[in-house]
């Protein structure tokens, strides 16, 4: 049966390479909660152990975030995402067509942009240095510059997907950071100044914060 904690549980991991600090999924989450001033707590994992054999019955993949509100538990991001914007019309405009604008956005941002991204994530970053990576870098690349030219376009001069921030800008910006390591960005200073503003918000600096204090807390614990 789900528990019932006192504030709602979202998972992580408690460990991950440098690079991936900071990019860990869980950071939507928190975002999200901390835009709405909603307390939480956190359940940390082992990231390079298999996951204990309960864990797979509320994250059927392993992954993280998974989410426990109390009586109710829901894996995926996005899904977790689209609960508590359905909650506080801070995170999801209440206006018909403002909202499923925002809903699209959410979407696009896990579907047509993180896909194509993480791409070359894995190129750079797993595959580094084989002989393979080049020919399918630069096809990886390819494709990205066509989604990222068409979100810019998008985006014109607004400073959200939508009329105001929501829950599709909490998706994007965090899926646009996988590629921090590359100067992608810098051909696109629409997208650019668009992750700027949304890294600026309060609410993603404590999230972040919060995301690195579990990480260096599970590191100063196993040095114990």
């Amino acid at each position: 049966m789900p528990s019932s904690p006192t504030h709602p549980v979202i998972t992580g991991f408690a460990n991950v390479p440098d690079f991936a600090k900071g990019k860990v999924r869980d950071l939507r989450i928190r975002w999200a909660m901390e835009e709405i001033g909603k307390p939480y707590s956190t359940e940390l994992f082992d990231a390079m152990a298999e996951r204990p054999a309960n864990y797979r019955e509320w994250q059927p993949f392993g992954q993280v975030p998974a989410f426990d509100d109390g009586g109710l538990r829901i894996f995926e991001s996005g899904a977790i995402l689209l609960y508590l914007g359905e909650q506080d019309e801070r995170l999801l405009p209440s206006d018909k067509q403002e909202r499923w604008q925002a809903i699209s956005w959410l979407i696009a941002a896990l579907n047509s942009i993180e896909p194509v991204l993480m791409q070359i994530v894995s190129l750079d970053l797993f595959h580094a240095g084989q002989d393979w990576t080049a020919g399918a870098r630069k096809a990886a690349v390819n494709l990205a510059e066509m989604r990222l030219t068409s979100l810019s376009n998008a985006l014109g001069d607004r400073d959200w997907l939508t009329s105001r921030f929501s829950i599709a800008d909490i998706a994007m910006v965090t899926v646009l950071r996988n590629i921090q390591h590359t100067d992608m960005l810098d051909a696109f200073p629409v997208i650019a100044a668009y992750s700027e503003r949304g890294e600026a918000r309060d609410a993603f600096i404590k999230a972040q914060a919060a995301q690195f204090a579990d990480f260096e807390k599970a590191a100063e614990s196993t040095v114990a």
